[in-house]
């Protein structure tokens, strides 16, 4: 199939309706239906305020996450307005992919 990696970047600290901003964005998607998705984090990252942010040792709040998703344009068009309607600030990335499943499932 023909469709969009999105790719939303955030930190550890930042939330949405008292959640993780990134178990937000699963929570959220899969109430849209949508199929999967996978939050990453990272141990450093520079932001666009040119601050780097990093996890720490006693301290995780800081440390940056990234949020992926494989989506139809149908599945992104609910998504963005959701967020829309969130009023949720994030940067993200959309990648224009080819995606699909191989092979059979496991016994």
């Amino acid at each position: 199939m023909n469709g969009y990696q999105v790719t939303f970047f955030t930190q550890q600290d930042r939330r949405n309706h008292g959640l993780p901003l990134a178990d937000w964005l699963i929570k959220a998607a899969r109430d849209l239906g949508i199929a999967g998705g996978t939050v990453l984090a990272a141990s450093e990252g520079l932001g666009h305020d040119r601050r780097l942010h990093s996890a720490h040792f006693f301290e995780l709040a800081d440390q940056p996450v990234e949020v992926t998703f494989a989506l139809s344009e149908l599945e992104v068009s609910a998504l963005f307005a959701l967020l829309a309607q969130e009023n949720v600030r994030l940067f993200y990335t959309k990648v224009p992919v080819e995606y699909g499943v191989i092979g059979t499932a496991s016994r």
